[in-house]
């Protein structure tokens, strides 16, 4: 039996029909394009720069945002602390060689970074231009102003003149100085020498300086030991002799006192033999010792004295 040539496929259908499934899977694929290239990200630390056909336009916070596809670009600037280093030549104030290695922390400011980008095209290009040479200036004149034992031993003081020369330099520019650093200091290779060889030396005056003021201190307690013992000595004495002061003092007060006590006695005496005949017998008979003169004192003296007339 043979088909009717009506029930054939109509090929121009299905042509139509597969050309229109494959353009609306290009517009889905070019509208999920179109989409994601709309959407962009900011990460923290960081601003986003909008450019429209090259030129810079806005200023976007980090977090989720928006642009139109194929028309506005992304630069992303970090504005996070960043640190510089640089390696240069230069001199000292008496004119010596040295090398240094210097390093600069430093931060865009936020509110500012669209302007250091319009001006200067990114942080790469500020750098190269601005900053680092800068900083080598900087550098070059704050070591000219010291000598080269001043560096060594000021290297802090050297730090704070190249931070402030630096700041002075970079105070039109919308960035942030946070601290310099002198990390590396290179001097020929004779004066470090002769700088040891000069520091080895006061080391030794100050060694000998310091037993010369030891030998000082011990020879001036051997003194004070002698004064103290000389005192102490003083003192003894000094006591022993009010001592013996005190004792012939209170000596002689009491001979003193005895004599005037006797003299007192005496007069009481005298006073009563005045007075009274019997009293006067009476001394005289205690004074006698009890035995007969041996001498007589003339032919009218009796040997016991007036004992006969008594008698009678």
């Amino acid at each position: 039996m043979i088909k009717n040539n009506n029930e054939l496929p109509d090929l121009a259908k299905v042509a139509t029909k597969t050309k229109g499934v494959v353009i609306s899977g290009i517009l889905g694929i070019t509208a999920l394009v179109v989409f994601f290239q709309s959407l962009y990200t900011v990460d923290e630390g960081h601003v986003g720069i909008i450019k429209r056909f090259g030129e810079a336009t806005e200023q976007v916070n980090p977090g989720l945002h928006t642009k139109i596809p194929f028309v506005d670009t992304v630069e992303v600037l970090e504005i996070r602390t960043r640190k510089n280093v640089e390696t240069l030549n230069a001199s000292t104030h008496e004119q010596m060689p040295v090398t240094a290695e210097v390093s600069i922390n430093w931060t865009v400011m936020r509110e500012q970074a669209f302007d250091l980008f319009k001006s200067y095209g990114g942080l790469t290009q500020f750098e190269t231009r601005i900053l680092d040479p800068k900083l080598r200036s900087a550098t070059k004149d704050a070591l000219a102003r010291y000598k080269a034992e001043e560096l060594i031993q000021n290297r802090s003081q050297v730090i704070a003149q190249i931070e402030e020369l630096l700041v002075e330099e970079m105070k039109e520019y919308p960035v942030k100085l946070d601290s310099a650093q002198l990390e590396n200091l290179g001097l020929p290779q004779k004066y470090i020498q002769s700088i040891e060889t000069k520091q080895t030396e006061k080391n030794l005056a100050a060694a000998e300086m310091h037993r010369l003021e030891r030998q000082k201190l011990e020879a001036q307690q051997q003194v004070n030991t002698a004064f103290a013992q000389r005192d102490a000595a003083k003192a003894q004495a000094d006591g022993k002799a009010y001592s013996i002061k005190a004792e012939a003092q209170a000596e002689a007060e009491a001979i003193k006192l005895k004599g005037l006590a006797e003299a007192e006695s005496i007069q009481k005496k005298v006073e009563a033999l005045k007075g009274s005949k019997e009293m006067v017998e009476y001394v005289k008979a205690q004074q006698w010792n009890g035995q007969m003169p041996t001498t007589v004192m003339g032919s009218e003296q009796s040997v016991l004295w007036n004992l006969e007339q008594k008698q009678k």
